[in-house]
């Protein structure tokens, strides 16, 4: 039996300092926005200059004070990765009035704060929103010339830690092999642009909003830069989007958490999620077979363990399995509030079957 334990932690992202040197494979994660005012509050309790600085019509320090904090967080992603690790950063530029309407560039600033910090960038995805719709618009109207065009778009920022990942035995090596994705998800998603809806902010009543990105979109980096079985940390668990793609892609999860509320919320969230997950790996494969379908009689490979045909040999030992139970525990911290929440989650022995799950995945 495969099992695998997650983690959702009460913590700051700023010290992560319960997380040993060199402990994790990746990071996905969506931190708050610099000079979007749901996050302002956020920004306060980190650093009360923020709101001084906001409050005396100074955007540019505020812009600045605000990625001043970010920047021990990348400090702390730096310091917890392994040599090769990647870490990806969903972010979106702001446009604010704060006495004059400008733009602030939050991607490019990160870019420089990880820089300084070590990281090699690799190249970004433009991540475009549809949910956006083509008839907005901010400013004049239809009168020149002081409309600005709308943002549609955000970044996910792919960095990585020193050198490429090194996979030296034969157990990391056949690890790797059954980790692989298929030929055609590999042309679909490493392409420099995605286009694909957003997910609804969802919270309990007094608590903060909580920037979430799709599933979609976890899933995708996490099968891009992860083997199974690798620890995947999301410093900033908000609704616990990178915990339910870890789970579904067979990977541990260390999620962080400043309002221990989310903690909770998370757990829920992933409880019963089985049919859910199941179903989206379901999807995965039977549009693979649709595409295998169309594969000449005398083009590509046999699958190993779920007996398909594959367009390159590099495919021939993928393995996906489906879970059977999800387990979670409810412990409380001193305050009443939980401090962490340990998920455990076993997987099927037998490679997932296309024609098992449901139609609800993505």
């Amino acid at each position: 039996m495969v099992r695998i334990v997650s983690r959702l932690c009460a913590g700051d992202a700023r010290d992560l300092s319960p997380l040993s040197e060199s402990s994790v494979d990746l990071v996905v994660t969506s931190p708050p926005y610099p000079m979007i005012a749901m996050w302002d509050e956020q920004f306060r309790s980190m650093n009360p200059l923020i709101g001084e600085r906001l409050e005396a019509g100074d955007g540019p320090g505020s812009f600045e004070l605000m990625h001043d904090e970010l920047d021990r967080v990348w400090g702390e992603l730096f310091r917890v990765l392994k040599e090769g690790g990647i870490a990806c950063i969903n972010i979106g530029d702001a446009a604010r009035t704060v006495r004059s309407f400008a733009l602030y560039s939050n991607h490019a600033r990160v870019l420089t704060g990880c820089l300084k910090t070590g990281f090699t960038v690799l190249p970004i995805i433009h991540w475009r929103k549809t949910t956006n719709a083509p008839n907005k618009f901010m400013g004049s109207g239809m009168l020149p010339a002081g409309g600005y065009v709308t943002l549609g778009h955000e970044y996910v920022l792919v960095l990585r830690k020193g050198g490429n990942r090194r996979f030296v035995s034969e157990s990391e090596k056949e690890n790797r092999r059954r980790s692989a994705y298929f030929w055609e998800e590999r042309n679909r998603w490493f392409s420099d642009s995605w286009d694909f809806g957003g997910a609804r902010q969802n919270t309990a009543p007094g608590m903060r909003r909580s920037g979430a990105f799709p599933f979609e979109l976890a899933y995708r980096l996490i099968q891009m830069f992860s083997v199974h079985h690798d620890t995947v940390l999301d410093p900033f668990l908000g609704t616990g989007t990178t915990a339910l793609a870890s789970i579904a892609s067979c990977r541990s999860c260390t999620a962080i958490e400043t309002d221990s509320r989310f903690l909770q919320s998370a757990r829920e969230r992933i409880l019963g999620s089985e049919q859910l997950m199941n179903g989206y790996i379901a999807d995965r494969l039977r549009a693979h077979t649709r595409f295998a379908s169309d594969l000449r009689s005398d083009e590509g490979y046999r699958s190993t363990h779920h007996h398909f045909r594959v367009k390159t040999r590099q495919e021939t030992e993928i393995l996906l399995r489906y879970i059977e139970t999800i387990e979670a525990p409810e412990p409380f911290g001193n305050s009443g509030e939980p401090a962490e929440i340990r998920i455990t989650v076993t997987y099927g022995e037998e490679p997932a079957s296309a024609g098992e799950g449901n139609d609800e995945g993505g």
